[in-house]
C-alpha cells in the first residue's frame, strides 16, 4: 500500500519534486515545462537594462566590428601589467648589478684574469698540437725528422 501512495505521489505532475520517467536525464527538469499546472507561478527572464542600453549596444557593436577586423583591444588585466613591471626591472636590476661587479674589478684581479686566459689558450694550442701530431702519418713525421738532423749536421760541418 506504501508503494502505490510513494508512486502516486512522484507521477502526480504538479507535484515540484523529482520525477524521473523513462528517457529523461538524471537532472530533475522543472514541472511547468509541462504546462499541466496552471496554479504554479512560470518565472519570467527579466530585462538585463545595462545590455538593452543604447550605449551598450553601440560599445558591444564597435567591439565585434573591431574583433573581426584584427583591431582587438590590446588591454591587459591590470596583474599581468604588474607581473610584466616587476619582470622588467627585476632583469634591468640584474643587469645593473652586473655592470657594477664588473667596474669594481681591481687591477689585480684583472691582471689575474689576463694570465688565466693566457693559460688556458696555451693549453689549447697544445692540445691542438698534439692532436695534429697524432692525427699526421708516419712518413710525414720521419720526413720532419730528417730534415731536422740534416739541418743539425748542416750547422756542425758551417761551424767547422
Amino acid at each position: 500500500v506504501t508503494t502505490a501512495l510513494f508512486f502516486s505521489v512522484v507521477s502526480d505532475p504538479c507535484d515540484p519534486g523529482l520525477s524521473l520517467s523513462p528517457g529523461r536525464s538524471v537532472m530533475a527538469e522543472p514541472d511547468y515545462l509541462e504546462g499541466d499546472c496552471d496554479e504554479l507561478i512560470k518565472p519570467k527572464k527579466l530585462n538585463n537594462p545595462v545590455k538593452s542600453s543604447r550605449n551598450h549596444q553601440d560599445l558591444h557593436r564597435e567591439l565585434l566590428m573591431n574583433q573581426k577586423r584584427g583591431l582587438a583591444p590590446q588591454n591587459k588585466p591590470e596583474l599581468q601589467k604588474v607581473m610584466e613591471k616587476r619582470k622588467r626591472e627585476q632583469v634591468l636590476k640584474a643587469q645593473k648589478e652586473e655592470q657594477e661587479a664588473h667596474k669594481k674589478r681591481s687591477d689585480l684581479e684583472i691582471e689575474l684574469m689576463k694570465r688565466q686566459q693566457k693559460l688556458e689558450q696555451l693549453e689549447l694550442d697544445q692540445q691542438k698540437n698534439e692532436e695534429e701530431q697524432e692525427n699526421t702519418p708516419e712518413f710525414v713525421k720521419m720526413k720532419s725528422n730528417l730534415r731536422r738532423t740534416k739541418q743539425e749536421s748542416d750547422g756542425e760541418e758551417r761551424t767547422t
